[in-house]
């Protein structure tokens, strides 16, 4: 006999979560995208931003978020496109980002990635202390992509601290030890669907002893779904399950986590809720 699965976590009335990492543009998406958002909002999520890792998908994010009021975008180039910058890219993107305020809340995902070394790793490095700077000429907050890179990812960062718009470690995957550099920098950290999986002990760890302030939520959809719909299509909607379980986690309800996670992804990223 099949498993049915839990049903997506409910929240009390007056409470609402947000997404604050997804990839809306994505093919995974196409087809239903409306569904999708419809079923997040009935869900109890009442934002999502929206991520750019290429010029290609900032543009498209920048859209969806002038589509969809309760969307922001971002905007910047993944570690695996690096090698595809030029000079000129910067200056589309700034004047992506200039023309856009209203709806580019952020610089990135950027970063490292040493698992896939899609790009050399020197030019992975040189291009992320570029952007890094980008950001700062924007006065936009970072959104860190740290894969398989912890030392160089915090080293980079150390020497080109401090940002005073602040910034995220997004879908963090280190141990405590490094959550605690990386919080010393005055970054906050994003807890992905990994934290419900079963071999996700670091990650249950850093979220069970770091302070809720410092928290925000993602799915990074379509990618990392949590448990019970590990290795499916993810979708904002299912943020739910994460805040469930760090909430579980920390012993607490999952309207503190709601409330502290959406209160302080709207404090990084400057913006507030529409209605």
């Amino acid at each position: 006999m099949k498993k049915t699965k839990p049903p997506i976590p409910t929240l009390l009335p007056g409470n609402f979560l947000i997404d604050s990492h997804c990839h809306l543009d994505m093919d995974s998406y196409e087809e239903d995208l409306d569904a999708i958002l419809k079923r997040a909002q009935e869900h109890g999520v009442q934002s999502i931003i929206t991520i750019g890792i290429d010029e290609k998908s900032s543009i498209a994010a920048v859209k969806l978020a002038h589509k969809y009021p309760f969307v922001k975008a971002t905007v910047g180039i993944h570690p695996h496109d690096v090698e595809q910058i030029e000079k000129a890219t910067y200056t589309r993107l700034q004047k992506l980002v200039q023309e856009n305020r209203e709806q580019v809340v952020a610089y990135g995902e950027i970063g490292l990635d040493y698992v896939k070394n899609y790009s050399p790793k020197t030019t992975q490095l040189r291009t992320f202390e570029e952007q890094l700077s980008v950001a700062k000429g924007l006065e936009l907050p970072v959104i860190i992509h740290d894969r398989e890179a912890h030392d160089d990812c915090l080293s980079l960062l150390q020497a080109m601290a401090p940002f005073p718009k602040g910034g995220v470690m997004h879908c963090f995957s280190g141990n405590i030890k490094l959550a605690e550099k990386v919080l010393d920098l005055g970054f906050y950290i994003s807890i992905p669907g990994v934290v419900t999986f079963k071999n996700g002990l670091d990650l249950q760890e850093v979220a069970k002893k770091m302070p809720l302030e410092s928290m925000l939520l993602e799915t990074d959809g379509p990618f990392l779904s949590p448990v019970p719909w590990r290795g499916k299509r993810n979708e904002p909607a299912y943020v739910a399950y994460t805040a469930q379980k760090i909430a579980e986690l920390k012993g607490i309800t999952i309207e503190e986590v709601a409330e502290q996670t959406s209160s302080n992804t709207l404090k990084l990223f400057h913006y507030t809720l529409t209605h």
